[in-house]
């Protein structure tokens, strides 16, 4: 017989005595708690009752629950309706936990009722059955807002270039064939000439600046098309909506950094330590420095990452537990003795965006991620060449988190070809040569 393997048992998964579960919806939440039966300690009380989603009314149930001894609270997450939940019963000292709302099965043969929603997850909290997601500490939840804000408001300015382009097309203006991108000073000087009235493709093409006056002829003959004043007043329009964009963008950037300046470090020295204040911590300031040191991460991504997964890597015991909640783990599907590999996932959207960009930039890089890049994108293709790196990358941040005296060092392009076994790719090539025919003579290059 096969020696038995031991499958270790997760942190969750545990039997809690006094639980609640909240089935939320946008203006109230159905409350369940489950605690030992007074009169009968084999038996399990249960109670179920509305509470409406106001402050006051979600105080008063951190209250009652505090009184009660729950020693565990299980939300579900839908949508946003479970924030003020999570947030004012966390004040409130208990342990909360927000689960994914597809690992919480509904049991099946039984109506679907917001009451027996509520009882069920109380069920599987007391039992150890739910796995909770990761929830930020405040600190880094505001970091989030400002982060993703700033993603969604860039998101919008390249819309907005994407309709100025149509509309010059529209305007038979083909610049944008010349020029390699609308955001150039020169197209810019050129567009409000053309706002302003001027027609003459000459003298809009004289307009260019730099490397762009060597492409003058070609200029000329793009702004030579039909671009009246409804045009104009449209570009106008488009035009003070990307500058208003700019600003706001530059303005979350300032507050940003103002943030990660002032944020608490990672790992905080418990009351009566004896070391060091600073010990085993990071600040975030520190953290975005070292993550600037990978290739692809800049420090607009660096501050991303800290804002979507923290500074605290407790919450991810291994570098493979923050690569699988990212969703960048590969996925095997096996059965009976035939195993093919999964999607990987969603995840988290903002972050393995960030990751993705990261692993593009790198793979055009001469270092370690960019040769690994290349090598899996020649048999794999570039979308897993992607995720391939993109993963890498999220190894090395737990690891520089994870240490805060750690350093990014990069181990070469070269690695692969040091690492091979030169006398058995030898013989191997021979052999395949031999095969083929030939008489193989090796001579040493000089």
């Amino acid at each position: 017989m096969a020696e038995p393997e031991e499958i270790p048992e997760e942190g969750h998964e545990r039997i809690v005595e006094r639980v609640a579960a909240i089935d939320v919806a946008k203006a109230f939440g159905k409350v369940c708690t489950r605690v030992p039966h007074p009169s009968d300690p084999s038996r399990r009380l249960t109670k179920v009752w509305e509470v409406q989603a106001t402050l006051a009314s979600v105080e008063e149930l951190g209250d009652y629950l505090v009184g009660e001894q729950v020693r565990a609270v299980t939300l579900e997450s839908t949508g946003d309706y479970w924030r003020i939940w999570f947030y004012v019963l966390e004040e409130r000292g208990l342990r909360v936990q927000l689960v994914n709302a597809r690992d919480v099965k509904h049991a099946p043969g039984r109506p679907k009722t917001d009451r027996l929603d509520a009882v069920w997850l109380a069920k599987l909290t007391e039992k150890g059955l739910v796995r909770p997601s990761f929830v930020p500490p405040y600190e880094v939840r505001v970091l989030r807002d400002y982060t993703r804000t700033r993603i969604d408001l860039i998101h919008e300015r390249t819309r907005y270039w994407q309709r100025l382009e149509k509309l010059l097309e529209d305007a038979l203006i083909k610049i944008s064939s010349v020029s390699s991108t609308l955001t150039t000073l020169s197209t810019r000087a050129m567009l409000e000439a053309l706002i302003a009235g001027e027609r003459d493709p000459r003298t809009l093409a004289e307009l260019a600046r730099g490397r762009m006056r060597v492409k003058i002829p070609a200029l000329m003959e793009a702004l030579n098309g039909r671009f009246d004043d409804h045009h104009g007043e449209l570009a106008a329009v488009l035009l003070a909506q990307i500058d208003g964009l700019d600003a706001q963008i530059t303005r979350l950037g300032a507050r940003i950094e103002e943030l990660i300046a002032r944020m608490p470090d990672s790992c905080p020295v418990e009351p009566g330590h004896d070391g060091a204040p600073d010990e085993a911590a990071s600040s975030a300031l520190d953290a975005v420095l070292r993550l600037d040191e990978i290739p692809g991460i800049s420090p607009e991504v660096a501050q991303i990452i800290i804002a979507e997964i923290g500074l605290d890597m407790r919450r991810f015991p291994t570098a493979e537990h923050l690569a699988s909640w990212a969703k960048l783990s590969p996925k095997t599907i096996q059965s009976g003795s035939r195993s093919r590999g999964g999607a990987v996932g969603k995840g988290n959207p903002y972050l393995k965006g960030v990751l993705g960009t990261a692993a593009v930039v790198a793979g055009r890089t001469d270092t370690f991620l960019g040769e690994r890049y290349r090598r899996i994108a020649k048999r794999r293709g570039k979308l897993r060449a992607v995720v391939a790196v993109a993963r890498s990358i999220t190894v090395i941040i737990w690891h520089l988190l994870a240490d805060p005296t750690a350093r990014y060092h990069d181990l070469g392009s070269d690695y692969f070809l040091t690492k091979i076994d030169r006398e058995k790719k030898t013989r191997t090539h021979i052999r395949q040569l031999q095969a083929l025919g030939f008489t193989v003579t090796l001579t040493p290059a000089a």
